[in-house]
């Protein structure tokens, strides 16, 4: 089983589908058509949505768990906000969770 299928099925334990589905901007069927394995067309954008919203990874920077998406906010561009986000920007160039930038090559 893929890891986001199994984050799937763990996000639904002692929920309702349904609110998974608004959790993830999907609808109902479709939550449960991945979780009987009949989902009808290709599934990586669905995996995509799951991994954002459930995926966690341990910043090695703030020593805590973040959602992937969190983690793919800071690898834009740099912030002019703040020394403490420049700080973060600056240790996520180096991290090994940083999300690929070439376009898949």
């Amino acid at each position: 089983m893929p890891d986001w299928l199994a984050l799937l099925h763990k996000a639904v334990e002692g929920r309702t589908k349904a609110a998974v589905a608004r959790e993830l901007g999907v609808s109902r069927p479709s939550v449960s058509l991945l979780l009987a394995g009949r989902y009808p067309g290709r599934t990586d954008h669905m995996a995509a949505r799951v991994l954002a919203v459930y995926g966690r990874i341990t910043c090695p920077h703030l020593s805590a768990e973040i959602t992937t998406e969190q983690c793919r906010s800071m690898s834009g561009p740099v912030p002019t906000s703040s020394p403490a986000a420049i700080r973060h920007w600056r240790a996520c160039q180096a991290c090994p969770h940083r999300p690929s930038t070439d376009g898949g090559n």
